[in-house]
């Protein structure tokens, strides 16, 4: 897939993150959400006022991707950021979680971020390969913390990327 168009998410594109990220969350291998997590509370999950949300789009059109960017803390400590991905799981494969990761990383440094942090990546996500090729270190593992359907208990990993 050539390099999708990777654009501010708007309102209306709601309705094509949805099936993804319902998919993506209901299998319960990746993201330590409610896997039962209702359309309107994702919706507020991924698309609340303190987020900024991206799209990527393939040559069609078709929404394919999405991220948000958000502070991860507040007060002295709102310049350290966080953020989520999902991949259209018939799209993964093809560069596209890649390629937002890039762009949400530009969009980090831009906003003046210092850092970036991910609070709970499950160990076996095949993600985690992904982050640490773009220089996110696993600074710890909570041990047996997520309940995976098909690895048993597995550990979280909190990420970290300094990007000053």
């Amino acid at each position: 897939m050539p390099n999708p168009l990777i654009r501010q998410a708007t309102a209306e594109d709601w309705p094509r993150i949805w099936p993804f990220w319902h998919r993506i969350v209901a299998a319960a291998e990746t993201y330590a959400w409610d896997p039962d997590t209702s359309e309107e509370d994702a919706r507020a999950l991924w698309m609340g006022p303190a987020k900024r949300v991206f799209v990527a789009e393939d040559d069609t059109g078709a929404v394919v991707g999405s991220a948000y960017l958000t502070p991860n803390y507040g007060g002295p400590a709102a310049r350290i950021a966080n953020a989520g991905f999902m991949v259209d799981p018939e799209r993964g494969g093809r560069g596209v979680g890649r390629a937002l990761a890039e762009h949400v990383l530009a969009a980090a440094r831009a906003a003046g971020y210092r850092g970036m942090v991910f609070n709970a990546v499950v160990e076996t996500n095949p993600a985690v390969a992904l982050w640490t090729s773009l220089g996110f270190t696993i600074l710890g593992t909570v041990p047996r913390a997520y309940e995976h359907p098909r690895h048993g208990l597995v550990g979280l990993h909190i990420m970290y990327k300094e990007l000053a």
